[in-house]
């Protein structure tokens, strides 16, 4: 299965043996990311039933829709350091199973307090995981290669709503009753076993390195092990940081975190109120709500996959994330504009979504351009650490938004402000340094 633009590689070994890990690794957690980003993000169905049954106001669900960020920060630097430490399959398995049991237990919610409490809990439980897996695959993928592996793991995040967008609308609406459990509750339950379950197939499936991969032949894990080993060499020689303390230095690294802060708040604040939205628009089935809410995610899924080989192909980074960033927030600022219309207002959002879900995929390329090792491991978790404050902070704002106006259309706008103030911190990157290998030299990213 040839999963990775053809024209990425110059023999057909290196071709074979690329295909080979993407085939192997990417479907999984793809598959793993589906589950993840479902279980952050079904609250926001689960809120059309559960405000009423549990007294949760807009604003304080815009609250407890962003605490999980707040937990989810706190623990992803340390997470990330101790993947490196432990090995990748242990910690991501003990990260799944642990977030499946904290997911099913939202169940039991039964008051705005609770409600805060399990998603704070449920944001320390899957700390690290994203992150986690970003790492993971640079043990895997040079350089030259991750704008498209990047994109097709975040296709997760798109499919996630594809799927569980209608896959919540009708658990809310078969189950509720059954056993006496209301359908928000169903929902929870049903959407947060598969975690756990995978969890522990994860410890059995994944690998931690090409070294320890038996499905691979000598010869396609010297392929991999020696362009990667290359790499690293060459980055330490331009000047990649390799310690911790490099992260805290290098204005490379902040710059990221706060573009990657304003690409969530853009897309976890369209996410979580995205199903009131269209509530809001006349559509009352939550099957129906599923559907339509799964168009900009689908429509972002495609913009992905096309931008991220692109990106590769050309051997550009900066311009990619940038361009495809402003084209979601001009989608956020159509839909504000045309709030009250229901196709206008979805085609904006649908662009919006494709553009921040395009823009996010290549930005995840960029750490390893300028760190290596252990400050590797520590600048993605310090990107996403600080990136997710806007997932915490855009819901809640929305939230706000919501009660004092009865409306959303302006909080689309301050979105849409917040995701161009985090490009223009990306125009002010210092010139991007590249992988100096032969394999490589013809994708450094250019500024």
């Amino acid at each position: 299965m040839n999963l990775l633009d053809q024209n990425s590689f110059t023999t057909p070994l290196e071709a074979q043996s690329y295909n080979r890990i993407a085939a192997r690794l990417l479907p999984f957690l793809i598959l793993l990311y589906v589950i993840s980003f479902l279980d952050r993000v079904n609250v926001g169905f689960a809120k059309l039933q559960m405000a009423a049954d549990v007294g949760l106001s807009d604003a304080a669900y815009g609250l407890g829709a962003g605490i999980f960020f707040f937990g989810y920060c706190m623990f992803e630097i340390p997470s990330n350091l101790m993947l490196q430490r432990v090995g990748a399959k242990f910690w991501i398995a003990r990260i799944l199973v642990v977030w499946g049991l904290i997911s099913m237990a939202m169940a039991c919610v039964s008051s705005p307090g609770m409600f805060y409490l399990f998603r704070f809990l449920l944001g320390v439980a899957e700390a690290g995981f994203y992150p986690g897996i970003i790492l993971y695959l640079t043990y895997w993928f040079p350089g030259r290669l991750r704008s498209q592996v990047s994109a097709l793991f975040f296709l997760g995040m798109p499919v996630a709503v594809v799927i569980g967008a209608p896959l919540s609308g009708w658990i809310m609406s078969t189950f509720g009753g059954y056993l006496s459990l209301a359908g928000w509750q169903w929902m929870f339950i049903v959407e947060g076993a598969p975690a756990m379950l995978l969890g522990i197939v994860c410890f059995f499936f994944l690998n931690n390195g090409p070294a320890d991969a038996a499905w691979l032949s000598e010869a396609e894990k010297n392929v991999v092990t020696s362009e990667l080993a290359q790499e690293t060499r060459a980055q330490q020689a331009s000047g990649a940081g390799h310690k911790f303390s490099h992260v805290m230095k290098d204005p490379n690294a902040w710059l990221l975190a706060f573009a990657n802060f304003s690409l969530l708040a853009g897309l976890y604040g369209v996410t979580f109120w995205l199903p009131q939205i269209i509530k809001d628009l006349g559509v009352n089935s939550l099957l129906t709500n599923g559907l339509i809410t799964a168009i900009p995610f689908g429509f972002g899924a495609i913009a992905m996959i096309v931008i991220g080989k692109r990106s590769d192909r050309r051997g550009e980074r900066k311009w990619h994330m940038i361009l495809a960033a402003l084209a979601g927030a001009g989608g956020l600022l159509l839909s504000a504009a045309f709030s009250s219309q229901i196709v206008v207002s979805l085609l904006g959002l649908s662009l919006a979504a494709g553009g921040i879900l395009a823009s996010f995929a290549v930005m995840w390329t960029l750490p390893s351009y300028f760190f290596v090792g252990p400050a590797a491991a520590a600048a993605i978790a310090l990107m996403a650490t600080i990136g997710n404050l806007g997932g915490y902070a855009a819901p809640w704002m929305l939230g706000l938004v919501k009660q004092a106006t009865q409306r959303l259309d302006l909080g689309l706008v301050v979105l849409a402000g917040v995701i161009v103030l985090g490009m223009l911190a990306a125009l002010a990157m210092p010139k991007l340094r590249g992988p100096r290998t032969p394999a490589a030299a013809a994708a450094v990213p250019r500024p």
